[in-house]
């Protein structure tokens, strides 16, 4: 019979603030249902990996992001086992590799220069957002929003202080901000098998009119063009109807549909793991 031995790897507890768990049970959740279909499931911390010495899994799904536990998970990968998301799409989620990405692709997305967050820099138009150039928000300070050209300076000198040698500015776009989660890749030019988005709480909605399927084939297309196939993240509809990509996330939370959300990916991964696709 075919080896069916998966581990789950969580997401470092430096890489969820806030959000703990959340990501601590959709983990579980999707665990308990690939359970239900045979697969002998084991739940790891990220920080275990260099320590073990048992026998590596033949499937492993991870919500870690630590560059060194990618890494390790890469070369157990060319040696046969099988994870999703990949490896180095997780790496590729890292600010400046995902722009990098994106404008060699000609993925739309908001206008992003990287700098050095110890040098002078051209005067800049604010207010703008300053973002850590490479992991997403760990802790106060990693996303910064500037509304003057001192607020930026302060932001990029305390990324500096603490070893923080790049930084990435993007401008204020005014609208409807949108979070999305999606399961699958599809297929090109179409939608993802499984697609939900809402408006982050906490603002006033104008209603600008969009189209969703069209939100959901540039989610397609930003997740393909990373590597992508269990994601999340943000947009910005404008009032002239503009979907503006902010960020795009591997693995996220789901919080809002956590049980449909379990369901789906325990069957996708179903598929994945047994070479169904």
């Amino acid at each position: 019979m075919k080896d069916l031995s998966c581990w789950g790897i969580f997401r470092e507890q430096t890489h969820s603030p806030g959000r703990e768990t959340d990501d601590t049970e959709i983990l579980r959740l999707t665990a308990k249902h690939l359970e239900a279909v045979g697969f002998p499931v084991d739940l790891k911390a990220a920080e275990e990996l260099g320590h073990l010495t048992e026998s590596r899994p033949r499937c492993v799904f991870l919500m870690c992001e630590d560059v060194p536990v990618l890494r390790q998970l890469r070369d157990w990968q060319a040696e046969g086992v099988c994870t999703v998301n990949d490896p180095l799409a997780v790496l590729n989620t890292y600010r400046d590799r995902m722009i990098q990405h994106f404008a060699e692709a000609a993925v739309p997305f908001i206008e992003s220069r990287i700098v050095s967050t110890a040098e002078p820099h051209p005067a800049l138009a604010a207010p703008v957002w300053v973002k850590r150039g490479d992991v997403h928000n760990t802790q106060e300070g990693d996303v910064v929003f500037a509304t003057s050209e001192d607020t930026v300076r302060s932001a990029l000198g305390k990324l500096a202080e603490r070893g923080i040698p790049r930084a990435v500015l993007q401008p204020h776009v005014e609208g409807d901000l949108i979070k999305f989660y999606g399961i699958g890749l599809g297929e090109p030019d179409g939608e993802p098998p499984w697609f939900r988005w809402f408006y982050h709480k906490g603002q006033r909605v104008a209603g600008h009119p969009f189209d969703p399927r069209e939100l959901a084939r540039l989610v397609r297309r930003a997740a393909a063009t990373l590597g992508l196939e269990i994601y999340g993240g943000d947009v910005i509809v404008t009032g002239s109807g503009n979907v503006v990509l902010l960020d795009l996330n591997a693995w996220p939370s789901f919080a809002l549909y956590r049980d449909e959300a379990a369901v789906a990916i325990a069957q996708y991964l179903t598929l994945r793991f047994r070479g169904g696709s």
